[in-house]
């Protein structure tokens, strides 16, 4: 027998046997004239329905199955047609976010575990997405208090349905890290129920944490200061990492490998770099553990194990490179030789941040020695170039070339060249760096050779560096409020197809998956990277939102209705319309010409942002009224006149926190000496300029 009205003839849903019933066309009409003054109905409904509901994929597909799009009745390029927030869909999407709102905080009070939790969480942000697409705006959840609604629906919420006391607590946490945020800040995402992404302009460094841990690229580790790469964040370092491996191989470099541990008397031998990294460095005293023998729990140093000399963990391979240098050279004949290693290192880091700062990292590190000054210097220069044009050619990463004040030079360095990124905050990120050694280390390991002419002298030596800090500079340029943002270069799926079918192994579900199949094919065989998403337990709503968040540039949806058309639903994740594409002999070409464009239209608008965020000032008060009270907008590079001089340097950073990022090579010439400044007036201290210096506040 059908159910009566529920509550005076407000006929909604009808709670059964713990789950929602599929909505027919009829009680989807009904629902658009709920009036909008009974909430309390609907909680008590959303109550009634959440009360049974359990976590298996059962009970989500039944939820979200109600809004599957029916392909028969709209138009190919949209999920949803043109509709205002009144409509049947639009009211059927609201009382689904409620309910699986309700069915997350009962899950949740009751101690549910977190994979179960995530699917649900998964569904719920799919259905917002759907509503934001049907209505033309997010979803808007009632107030406290007023039913209805759901859990997680505010951009204030850390989860959904989570206490506002844990809120408040990462609100706090966040909001004191003034652009450093203290290692433990990869520990913010250890719950994964809490997956909304913070607005940018909210909170900057909130945001790329969220929209890392959203795409999944890391996890916490067990260890301080340290990060776990996982899959998906590792396949953008190897994508990176393989074109850029072929470039340097193309500039003369051959890979070795050398060893971790260092011995600590190495780094003394040059007393500059010592210096520099003597506070990062970690260091490995014994080489066997044993039980205490007080009879405590655990393990010790045993006291017969310590090592006759400490080693240091690799913090940056020059010395123990250049002590093997010592011995692979002797003859001009040698010369030019050209090392390039891919590793790990460690720099013990204070104040942590996944990619940017960490106290381990992954990089690679090159390392040459030269017969002259002028061979050196000038591959120096061109590893820069090949650094800049990899971020470019790659990342859509525009940069600033430039040399380093010597403040910010390299320990040990007698220049050191930069490649400096603006990030979407306005803040400046060094990018990588190439350095011009002179004969530092070279003296130092006493590494000479014989000449032509039968003399002996010091080699000279360059050492050039990126790292996984590059992905970071990727997720702060490009990505948005809705997640990551990848260019299709180094997108681990530059294209990922979701089949929608109904299941049940119908002769239409088998034709829409050939159909998949062989567009997936056509695809691969353009060498482009595609993934096909037939997950079971998901809806295909909550499919396109977890593939926005993971970044993919193209999403292709594929119904019954494609499939009998021959064509595909195409939607790019930078936005514009859905359209329909024809799946014919030209189709793989059309995709990589998308892909292209994409690419493209991602670092011309980076491109723009540099442009527009480049201030020249002639003023020290206009440079730092702009980055104590002005803001998103109103920061960034700043160009001004200047005269070199360590001191008013440090003033500054004291006063504003900015630095001299670079003396970009463009208006200084290839050095330092060379600055085109012709008669003007340092901006800080009104003596004559020496250089145009690029300052900005930096990561």
């Amino acid at each position: 027998m059908p159910p009566p009205p529920l509550l005076r003839g407000c006929r909604l849903l009808i709670a059964t046997s713990g789950m929602l019933l599929l909505l027919t066309r009829r009680l989807a009409l009904t629902a658009a004239f709920v009036p909008q003054r009974c909430p309390s109905t609907l909680s008590r409904l959303h109550a009634s329905s959440s009360h049974h509901a359990h976590s298996s994929s059962s009970s989500f597909s039944t939820t979200s199955s109600l809004f599957a799009p029916d392909r028969r009745s709209i138009g190919a390029g949209r999920l949803f047609s043109s509709t205002t927030s009144s409509s049947p869909a639009v009211e059927s999407l609201r009382v689904a976010i409620g309910a699986k709102g309700d069915e997350i905080r009962t899950l949740k009070g009751s101690g549910a575990d977190k994979t179960a939790l995530q699917l649900l969480i998964t569904e719920l942000l799919g259905l917002k997405k759907q509503y934001e697409e049907a209505a033309g705006e997010p979803f808007d959840p009632p107030k406290a208090g007023g039913g209805g609604g759901g859990g997680g629906g505010g951009k204030k919420k850390a989860s959904g349905g989570g206490s506002s006391g844990s809120n408040k607590k990462a609100k706090t946490s966040s909001n004191n890290n003034n652009g450093e945020d203290d290692d433990g800040i990869m520990m913010q995402h250890a719950d994964r129920a809490s997956l909304l992404i913070t607005p940018r302009d909210e909170n900057y460094s909130q945001w790329y944490l969220d929209v890392i841990a959203a795409a999944d690229l890391v996890d916490q580790s067990p260890v301080k200061g340290c990060m776990v790469i996982k899959p998906y964040g590792m396949a953008l370092w190897d994508a990176l990492r393989e074109d850029l491996d072929k470039r340097i191989k193309a500039s003369g470099a051959q890979n070795a490998y050398f060893p971790l541990f260092i011995p600590r008397s190495f780094l003394s031998k040059e007393a500059e770099h010592v210096e520099g990294f003597a506070k990062e460095c970690a260091v490995v005293t014994h080489h066997r553990l044993c039980a205490d023998p007080s009879g405590a729990p655990g393990l010790i140093p045993d006291p017969t194990a310590k090592l006759e000399e400490p080693l240091v963990v690799r913090p940056t391979s020059e010395t123990i490179i250049w002590n093997m240098f010592s011995k692979w050279i002797s003859s001009h004949r040698d010369l030019p030789l050209k090392i390039n290693q891919w590793a790990n290192v460690v720099r013990w880091e204070m104040r942590t941040r996944p990619f940017l700062r960490s106290s381990e990292f992954l990089w690679q590190e090159g390392h040459t020695a030269h017969a002259t000054r002028e061979e050196a210097l000038g591959y120096a220069r061109e590893q820069l170039d090949l650094y800049a044009s990899v971020c470019e050619d790659m990342l859509a990463l525009p940069v600033i070339k430039g040399i380093k004040s010597e403040t910010e030079r390299f320990a040990g360095a007698d220049e050191t060249f930069t490649i400096e990124a603006l990030m979407q905050n306005g803040w400046a990120l060094q990018s990588g760096t190439s350095h011009f050694l002179g004969q530092n280390f070279a003296r130092a390991f006493e590494v000479f050779f014989q000449t032509k002419d039968g003399g002996r002298e010091l080699v000279w030596a360059t050492s050039w560096g990126v790292s996984t800090r590059l992905i970071g500079a990727l997720v702060m340029t490009h990505s948005d409020d809705k997640g990551l943002v990848l260019p299709p270069s180094v997108a681990p799926v530059q294209v990922v197809v979701v089949p929608i079918v109904k299941g049940g192994g119908s002769e239409e579900d088998d034709r829409t998956t050939a159909f998949v199949n062989t567009v997936a094919s056509a695809l691969r065989t353009q060498g482009i990277r595609v993934h096909v998403d037939d997950r079971p337990n998901m809806r295909p709503g909550a499919k396109y939102f977890d593939w926005e968040r993971k970044g993919a540039p193209l999403r292709l949806e594929i119904g019954q209705r494609d499939a009998a058309a021959g064509a595909v639903t195409l939607a790019r994740r930078t936005g514009g319309k859905k359209e329909t594409v024809p799946a014919g002999n030209n189709f793989g070409h059309v995709i990589q010409k998308e892909l292209e464009a994409c690419q493209a239209g991602l670092l011309q608008k980076a491109e723009e942002r540099v442009s527009s965020h480049t201030f020249r000032v002639d003023s020290y008060e206009e440079m730092k009224t702009r980055l104590r009270e002005g803001g998103r907008e109103e920061i960034g590079f700043f160009l001004a006149p200047w005269k070199d001089d360590r001191e008013n340097e440090a003033k500054i950073k004291e006063e504003c926190r900015a630095t001299i990022r670079c003396y970009p090579l463009d208006l200084n010439g290839e050095s330092p000496t060379g600055a085109r400044v012709g008669e003007r007036k340092c901006f800080y201290s009104g003596e004559p300029a020496t250089h145009i210096a690029l300052f900005a506040r930096a990561f």
